[in-house]
């Protein structure tokens, strides 16, 4: 067999890898969508202002808790759970420097504290509100403190 054929052979075998890749992301994306209500939520472990350490993700509201799921992931499990009444929000600012470019566009960046050990959210203000809104929302006797 001619080289030129096993380089076409080659080539073909890693495009359709690349397709099942991206087709597998699709269809765990939709999964997780079909649990809940979801939206965008970077993370980053920690309280630095750079582009270091922020991961892209997906969460999806429960009754108590919030589920977040590593975007660029085939894990059918959650990487982090937020119970509610157990974070805390704490203020918001705009993405500086290279860390604009490391978040998805239009979001911004608040500070919290949970259990899970992650400094820093970034997600859109429409999804903080709600967030927010959820939080607050806890049932009697989970007292939530959220500062903003």
């Amino acid at each position: 067999m001619p080289l030129w054929l096993w380089l076409v052979d080659s080539l073909a075998i890693i495009v359709v890898l690349g397709l099942l890749f991206l087709g597998g992301l699709v269809a765990r994306r939709r999964w997780i969508a079909r649990k809940g209500v979801t939206f965008e939520l970077s993370v980053n472990r920690g309280a630095e202002h750079t582009a270091s350490g922020w991961v892209l993700g997906v969460a999806v509201y429960r009754d108590d808790a919030i589920d977040w799921y590593r975007t660029f992931s085939f894990s059918a499990r959650p990487r982090h759970r937020f119970v509610r009444g157990g974070v805390l929000i704490e203020g918001r600012r705009q993405p500086e420097g290279a860390e604009a470019y490391a978040l998805h566009d239009g979001h911004i960046v608040v500070r919290t504290e949970n259990a899970e050990g992650i400094e820093q959210f970034a997600l859109s203000p429409n999804s903080l509100t709600g967030l927010l809104s959820w939080l607050e929302s806890s049932p009697p006797g989970h007292g939530v403190n959220n500062v903003l």
